[in-house]
């Protein structure tokens, strides 16, 4: 059996497909559509009914795209943008109801969680994995059997619109302090990525990455366009990313970052899973 999820996210919508079993899953397929809903959010405070057509028509080509691959188990979930817009509920109905396919918009709280679904997100000591979006970043650690996870209002398009709160700052700052052994970031989300991919490395010494980080916020835009290749959704957002980064690698001496192709719409995907099928499971780790 097939079965999708699809993340609407502040700065893209995405959807993942995946082939299951009742003892495996396995992605097979990937849609991203670059629809900035937080621009909109951010800078107006709620969501217009052009930018709600533009995503109910991105949704219907995902929908159509699952009905040809005889996809039928599929969810569909909303994070930071859709969690802050004042119309959130009006946003909500009116694309449900065009869609005709319920939406779940996530807490931070509850998209940080879902980062332990990653398969070695409960296997491996002194590391933290960070999600910095578009609109917050979340924060997930496991270690001696103890979950702590948590969200901020900091993310890539918020900073970039400098609608960042210095009380938001100050309270990741506080929250990172109870951890003194952590020694490794695994970075969730595309801007970690397309960096690392960028200077052609998996994992990445810190002190490359703050040199490397302060190099290419010295570029113009256009010019991290030519040099690393980026997309101009990405070129324009990825300093800002990397800004959250630096500030967790500093508060907490970070030796090695690296990333991993995981993220919400995977998450999802498992969840559904676990519902669907109720025996052993295997995950199938990443190449």
């Amino acid at each position: 059996m097939k079965i999708a999820s699809v993340d609407i996210g502040t700065n893209a919508v995405k959807s993942k497909i995946f082939k299951t079993t009742p003892t495996s899953i396995k992605y097979i397929d990937g849609i991203r559509s670059p629809i900035r809903l937080g621009a909109e959010v951010f800078k107006k405070g709620k969501l217009s009914e052009k930018k709600l057509k533009e995503l109910t028509h991105t949704l219907k080509k995902y929908q159509k795209k699952f009905i040809k691959d005889g996809i039928s188990q599929y969810e569909i979930v909303a994070t930071s943008a859709l969690r802050n817009t004042s119309n959130s509920e009006d946003a909500r109905r009116y694309i449900e109801n065009k869609i005709e396919h319920p939406i779940r918009i996530i807490s931070g709280l509850e998209e940080a969680q879902l980062i332990s679904f990653h398969p070695k997100a409960q296997k491996e000591r002194n590391k933290m994995y960070v999600d910095v979006g578009g609109g917050s970043t979340e924060i997930y650690i496991y270690d001696n059997s103890i979950h702590s996870f948590q969200s901020f209002q900091l993310g890539a398009v918020r900073l970039m619109l400098k609608k960042d709160e210095k009380n938001e700052w100050e309270r990741m700052d506080k929250w990172l302090s109870q951890f003194s052994d952590i020694k490794e970031i695994i970075g969730v989300g595309g801007n970690i990525k397309a960096f690392l991919n960028a200077n052609k490395s998996k994992k990445m010494k810190t002190d490359d990455f703050l040199k490397k980080y302060k190099h290419l916020r010295n570029l113009k835009i256009e010019e991290k366009i030519n040099e690393f290749g980026f997309a101009s959704d990405r070129a324009d957002v990825i300093d800002f990313a990397l800004k959250i980064y630096e500030k967790i690698i500093k508060k907490l001496d970070i030796k090695t970052i690296q990333s991993t192709k995981w993220g919400v719409s995977d998450s999802i995907a498992v969840k559904i899973f676990h519902e669907i099928y109720s025996k052993k499971i295997s995950i199938y780790n990443e190449k």
